[in-house]
């Protein structure tokens, strides 16, 4: 008996499944193997929706640093100001280093020169005056303490940023929070340099209370 040429079986795709059942399972046959670059396409695109966080400050905190940067810009630039770095910068520590001045207690002569001198205070009426500011220390050329409100945990700290990043002739604010190693206040560390012609010869550096 002849049947004729052989002809290819074909399904229609136009058949409808009404087994809820059998619709679940032939949908996890089809999309199973998509499942992992699916995956990766949804991660990647939350990564660069997502808005970079760190080294971010809250906008209430980072507008309260910008506000004290540019108050610290202009009292950088008193006289009285510049005047006490230039004066400092023509001296010797006299022996004092970072050691010496951890042992020292707070009544001593040497801490006394630079709190209760005529830029010590100064500063100790700038400070108290702005309650965004915990701490407000003048620096000379190398790092060295010259007037404060109160003596601060180190005699020069030309190594810290505050320090290194203002001397390159340009304020500088710290990106995060953290404790302030004299006051124990949570704050951002600002530092601008006091200018004399042109040119960075000391530093004036804050802690802005983060709150």
């Amino acid at each position: 008996m002849h049947l004729g040429p052989s002809r290819p079986l074909r399904c229609s795709c136009e058949t409808t499944i009404n087994d809820p059942q059998t619709h679940e399972t032939l949908m996890k046959i089809v999309l199973q193997p998509l499942f992992p670059k699916m995956m990766v396409t949804f991660a990647l695109a939350a990564a660069i929706a997502a808005p970079a966080q760190a080294g971010e400050l809250p906008a209430n905190v980072a507008s309260k640093v910008e506000a004290v940067t540019k108050q610290l810009v202009q009292l950088a630039a008193d006289p009285m100001i510049v005047s006490a770095v230039k004066e400092a910068n023509g001296r010797d520590a006299g022996g004092m280093n970072n050691g010496k001045w951890s042992d020292i207690a707070d009544t001593d002569p040497a801490v006394k020169g630079i709190t209760s001198s005529k830029v010590g205070a100064q500063i100790t009426k700038w400070e108290a005056a702005d309650d965004a500011i915990n701490k407000l220390v003048l620096r000379d050329q190398k790092g060295n303490v010259v007037g404060a409100s109160a003596k601060p945990l180190l005699f020069n700290n030309a190594s810290r940023p505050q320090f290194a990043n203002a001397m390159k002739g340009q304020p500088w604010a710290a990106a995060e929070v953290k404790s302030d190693p004299t006051t124990q206040i949570q704050s951002v560390q600002v530092g601008v340099p006091v200018m004399d012609g042109g040119k960075a010869i000391g530093v004036l550096h804050a802690g802005v209370t983060a709150k």
